[in-house]
């Protein structure tokens, strides 16, 4: 029993310390926000104590400074501005700022929009360090980046049109191969010898003929003596016409074996790289074997090579005033590659995509070294058309507030605020329409330290370009 109470006591201490330490951090802190928002009240804890809490206020950023109540050090005479401590001996002296008066006496108005503007008049402070960069006005791409896939230009799967047995495979896997290349010879012993058959059938019906047109010459010899009669002339005239169209059907013959000769030989029909050859020599191939089987081997072509991508249906009219006009230019750099190669809009696809609103555009690419290769995917900067004078600021020099998107614009060494319209953004510029004229000097870093009319102190160089160097 005298355990459990015991325990209980020392659970109830616990708490009791753990809720007063937590009380007591919280008045520090308190305490701490309180003699910075007025420093004045440091003088009744401990002698100079409000010129200590104004160091320490002044070391605040500026934008939270301009939040608290106003307060300016005290004159030799013990004298404060308003908001601070009156001076002994005259009502009020001795109370906190603000007691006996409606809330937020002495404070200044709430700003709006940039910092400074509208704000309460501070007394000189040091330079902000800063970093800039140049406002500039120039030809710049109207640049779309995206995802494309390569498709290849052409593909070809390689069967046989006749039955027979693979005799010699002539090129090995995954060999580059132009068109009319030699691929697999088929066993033609059979369609050869048919052939001769053909040529043999030939000679015999073109000797027929020529006896026939013998005996057409003496049967007419015989009727102009009135030693013959006119039906074996006709009878021997009908056996020439018969023999010739024996011969031009031999001939025909003839030529569709040859024709069927070449289909045992058989070559690649484009340029491309092939694939791995599905049948070996030794192997029997039929016609019209749509199995996988039946595919001797795939040849794709991939120099010209396709790159397909989707863009949003609002661009379709830059995208074919591209194609017209043949500016249309595309870069493709492979994943996983640091080269690229440069391509051209081709077309677009003759429909739109109604569930994501996208429209299917191919650029061609020449890939004669083969950079990419067909299924692989791309990322692309696709350049629509090319802007004349257009103005751009670095994207960090882009800042916001109540009253839209500004910039810090340096002046004779002090900031000054510059409203801008921005149309659109693109590696790491933003293009505008409005706010400045070209040549300005904008802040890049240091811009949650500034308002209006703050000194700047520049601790970069400017190059040319308008990019920043860093002070190392």
């Amino acid at each position: 029993m005298a355990g459990e109470v015991s325990r209980r006591l020392g659970s109830l201490q616990d708490m009791i310390f753990g809720k007063v330490s937590k009380t007591l951090i919280t008045l520090g802190i308190a305490g701490v926000a309180a003699v910075v928002a007025w420093p004045q009240l440091a003088d009744y804890v401990y002698p100079d104590g409000a010129k200590q809490a104004a160091g320490l206020r002044e070391k605040l950023p500026e934008a939270v400074e301009s939040m608290l109540p106003a307060y300016k050090a005290s004159t030799s005479s013990g004298q404060q501005a308003a908001g601070g401590t009156p001076a002994a001996g005259r009502p009020g002296a001795g109370r906190p700022p603000g007691a006996g008066s409606p809330p937020g006496a002495g404070r200044s108005e709430a700003r709006s929009g940039p910092p400074g503007r509208g704000g309460r008049s501070r007394g000189p402070r040091r330079p902000v360090p800063v970093l800039v960069a140049k406002a500039t006005r120039g030809e710049i791409p109207y640049l779309i980046e995206a995802l494309g896939s390569t498709k290849a230009f052409a593909t070809v799967n390689v069967k046989s049109r006749v039955d027979s047995i693979i005799q010699k495979v002539l090129v090995a896997d995954g060999a580059k191969v132009k068109e009319g290349d030699v691929l697999v010879e088929l066993d033609s012993r059979q369609i050869r010898a048919q052939i001769r058959q053909a040529k043999a059938a030939l000679a015999k019906d073109m000797a027929e003929n020529e006896q026939s047109q013998r005996d057409v010459r003496r049967f007419e010899e015989l009727l102009a003596r009135r030693a013959g009669n006119r039906i074996n002339v006709e009878n021997a005239r009908l056996k020439v016409a018969t023999t010739a169209a024996a011969i031009e059907a031999d001939k025909a013959q003839i030529d569709n074996l040859e024709v069927q000769l070449t289909y045992y030989t058989i070559k690649a029909p484009i340029s491309g790289r092939i694939g791995i050859f599905n049948a070996k020599p030794g192997n029997t191939i039929r016609a019209g074997d749509n199995s996988a089987t039946g595919v001797l081997v795939t040849i794709i072509q991939s120099a010209p090579i396709y790159v397909s991508f989707s863009l949003p249906q609002a661009l379709l009219p830059e995208i074919r005033k591209a194609i017209e006009t043949g500016i249309g230019e595309v870069t493709a750099r492979p994943q996983g590659s640091t080269r690229s190669a440069t391509g051209k809009l081709k077309l677009i696809e003759n429909t739109i995509d109604t569930g994501t609103g996208t429209i299917t555009v191919h650029a061609i690419f020449e890939n004669l070294d083969e950079l990419l290769w067909p299924g692989q995917l791309c990322d692309l900067r696709v350049v629509l058309r090319r802007d004349k004078e257009v103005l751009s600021v670095p994207r960090e020099a882009i800042q916001s507030g109540q009253d839209g998107t500004y910039v810090f614009a340096v002046e004779d060494g002090v900031a000054k605020v510059k409203l801008v319209k921005i149309i659109r953004a693109q590696e790491g510029r933003e293009i505008l329409e409005s706010g400045l004229e070209g040549n300005e000097t904008v802040v890049i870093e240091g811009a949650l330290s500034l308002r209006n009319g703050s000194r700047v102190q520049i601790r970069n160089n400017r190059p040319s370009n308008g990019q920043p160097k860093r002070d190392s």
